[in-house]
Parts: C-alpha cells; sequence; structure tokens
C-alpha cells in the first residue's frame, strides 16, 4: 500500500525509514534509524529524485508507481551515487526503460562500478554539468555541482520556479522519520544533525563551504535533504551551524573531558578537573568515557567545544587503545582550531602525552595547554596544586579567548 506525502501542489514524498538498521555506513549507531528520502515532482514531465536504499525497495516502487498514477516517468535525476540513495537505479531503468537519467559526468563515471548492465543505457543519459538547467513544464531545474559533500560525483538540484533545494546528504540528519516530514511538525535534533556532518561530511570543510558560497546566491524558501526532515522554517538556523562547521569554529567555549580509565584513577582525576572547572565558573562542561561512549557521539562533541581535555593511561608503551582510536577519529575529520590540555597516567612509565601532543599538533590551528599533567597509578593528595594549575590554566584560556 502507498505511502506518500505532497510536498507542494505537485511534488510527492515517496521516501522510506529504516527503523530496524543498527549502524549506518556499517559505523555510526542509529538508535532512531534513519530515513531515505526521494522525491516525485508531476509537472508536465515527471521526475524522480534520487532513490531508497534496497531494503526500502517494495515500498518505494508501490509508492512510485501509485505517485505516477499510470504516467510514464521522464526524468530521473540522480544527485548522490551512495547506494543508500541510488540501491534501485536499474530496477527504475528496468520499469520505465524511455527515462532521461540527469546525471554529471563523474556520476556515470561511477554508475558502472555499482552497477553492470544487461541492456544499453547510453541513450537514457542526459548528462549536466553546473549552471546548466531543464524546464518540465511549469518548473525550470538547475544543477550545482558539489563534489566531496561528501562523494565525488555529488551534485545538487535548485527548483527555480518553487526556490526548492534538493541538497543531497548536506543538512541531512539521522533519524527515521515519523509521520511529519517538515520541520515545522517537530523538533529538531540538532545533536543529530551534527553528529551527521561530523562524521559523514566533517572532513571536507573547504568544500562544504564552496556549496554555501553558491548556495548564497539561491532564494531557498525550502530544502529537501536525501536523510530527515525536510526543511521551511530553520534553514537559517542550518546555514549557520554549517558554516560553523564547515569552518571549524567551536559552538560554544566550554570544555569537553574525553577520558580513558582501565582501574578508575584517569577517571578520579577528570573528575575532580571536572568540578575545579565548575567552581571556576565555566558552563556546559562535558564529559566522556570513550570506552563507553561510541566515538561518533564524542566526535560530535568535539567539533562544539572550544577546548578538549584528553586524559589517557598509558597502555603497552602508548595511548590506551580507546582513546587512540578517538584521536585518530579527530585527525581524520581534520578538525581544527581546538585547545588541547592533556592529563596521563602511568603505572610504571607514563608517557602518552607526548605522543597525543604529536598526534594532534599539525592539525591546521592546534594549541596545547602547556600545564601536562602526569598520574602515577592514582592521583595524590599532593598533586591536588598541579590539578589546580591545570584547571587555572585551561579557565585563563577560555577567558582570553572570549
Amino acid at each position: 500500500m502507498k505511502n506518500i506525502q505532497n510536498i507542494t501542489n505537485d511534488l510527492l514524498y515517496i521516501g522510506s525509514s529504516d527503523r530496524k538498521l543498527s549502524f549506518f555506513e556499517a559505523v555510526y549507531p542509529v538508535v532512531d534509524g534513519v530515513s531515505y528520502n526521494s522525491y516525485l515532482l508531476l509537472d508536465e514531465k515527471t521526475v524522480l529524485f534520487d532513490t531508497v536504499d534496497k531494503h526500502c525497495a517494495e515500498q518505494f516502487f508501490e509508492n512510485l508507481k501509485a505517485g505516477l498514477e499510470g504516467k510514464n516517468l521522464d526524468y530521473f535525476i540522480i544527485n548522490h551515487l551512495e547506494p543508500d540513495h541510488s540501491a534501485l537505479i536499474k530496477k527504475v531503468i528496468e520499469k520505465y526503460p524511455s527515462v532521461k537519467l540527469v546525471c554529471n559526468a563523474k556520476t556515470k563515471q561511477m554508475l558502472f562500478q555499482f552497477f553492470e548492465f544487461d541492456f544499453d543505457i547510453e541513450q537514457n543519459f542526459e548528462i549536466v554539468k553546473e549552471g546548466d538547467s531543464i524546464k518540465t513544464g511549469q518548473h525550470e531545474l538547475s544543477f550545482v555541482m558539489a563534489p566531496m559533500v561528501h562523494w565525488p560525483e555529488v551534485m545538487v538540484t535548485y527548483d527555480k520556479t518553487d526556490k526548492i533545494l534538493f541538497s543531497a546528504d548536506a543538512f541531512g540528519s539521522f533519524g527515521a522519520l515519523n509521520g511529519n516530514i517538515f520541520d515545522n511538525e517537530t523538533e529538531l535534533d540538532l545533536n543529530e544533525y551534527r553528529r551527521y556532518y561530523t562524521n559523514i561530511v566533517g572532513k571536507y570543510g573547504a568544500q562544504v563551504n564552496a556549496l554555501l558560497n553558491k548556495a548564497a546566491n539561491l532564494e531557498i524558501k525550502m530544502v529537501c535533504p536525501l536523510h530527515g526532515v525536510i526543511l521551511k522554517e530553520n534553514i537559517s538556523k542550518l546555514i549557520s551551524l554549517y558554516s560553523k562547521w564547515a569552518n571549524y569554529e567551536p559552538e560554544i567555549k566550554s570544555v569537553l573531558i574525553s577520558y580513558a580509565s582501565v582501574y578508575g584513577g584517569t577517571q578520579n582525576a577528570a573528575e575532580i578537573l571536572a568540578t575545579k572547572l565548575a567552581q571556576k565558573g565555566i558552563k556546559n562542561i562535558k564529559m566522556h568515557d570513550v570506552s563507553m561512549v561510541h566515538h561518533s557521539f564524542i566526535l560530535a562533541q568535539a567539533f562544539k567545544y572550544s577546548h578538549i581535555v584528553l586524559a589517557s593511561p598509558t597502555y603497552n608503551n602508548c595511548i590506551f587503545v580507546k582513546m587512540e582510536q578517538f584521536i585518530n577519529e579527530i585527525i581524520s575529520h581534520n578538525l581544527q582550531n581546538r585547545t588541547f590540555a592533556i592529563v596521563e597516567n602511568g603505572s610504571w612509565a607514563p608517557n602518552c602525552a607526548n605522543t597525543i601532543k604529536t598526534s594532534l599538533e599539525n592539525l591546521k590551528g592546534s594549541k596545547f595547554i602547556e600545564e601536562k599533567m602526569t598520574i602515577k597509578s592514582t592521583l595524590k593528595a599532593n598533586q591536588e596544586e598541579e590539578l589546580e594549575n591545570l584547571a587555572n590554566a585551561i579557565v585563563e584560556d577560555i577567558k582570553k579567548g572570549a
């Protein structure tokens, strides 16, 4: 049975939600599932914007058939070739063999990496480049290239008539849809928008900025992303956040304390440091045990906070494995312009602080609080002054930045 909704009088939502998915891209936990958004324009020429993941194929084709109401499918715009949006391309062509595949040259090249066709589809392609447009009747659709947001073939489509941006993975979020498909019908979970951006797109700040600069020249009344709700009222809010994230600007001047602790000694030091920071007026402090919280959540907080404390035991003469994993996530996602403080622990050879600093110092704009703290197994009473000095140094740096 069909499950479609009207976005405008001639634009339909025909996507699906997956609530059984545990890990998006086999990496990121999605407690509330994820949506795969697809759209159908019913103009003089009909237009399909992307498809859905293969696990939602049955619902998708029911929706597409019902939406078309017996009409042929004229255009199929491929904004993004990642399989959660393109898995059904071949089946769409099989069902509608005369459909025009509207995509850029890079998409066409990569398409044959994912599909083997036992029929000739060369005549189906309509290759577009930056600034090209097609008229479908009342609507004119133009195309903006967005390479590496977050794949090299990505483009976005702009409906000049209704001022709608079909934004591919940009402005998306984790989380299934729950009947409400518009942002003015439900509360946005900005934590999940941030986690989605930082983990999926976060490395490509320069490319995101390039897209934002192009979008600034467009009048946008609605954004239709490939994941998450359709944006009408929160467009400026999301663009502002994207600008901060793309420029690696912290959202708040406060402290994220990420620690690893095998037997509690490092955790105790982290907890006391948090208390001292709070007593000195620092608000909105956030703490995470990197062994207990998935790195995708902590990375999202690292993009939010200005100062990051890394507290780790020395393990096999190196950084504790879960802390090392988190640090590698920071590096691989190119986090910049952060101030780090380091607390090291070790029962006989505490030496991971220098390794942590060396790992992070090549990130653009990285700074380090010089008051490094070393613990041997457990924090001792005569080290309270040392911990106090570290807290003071962090607070002084925050106030200086403010």
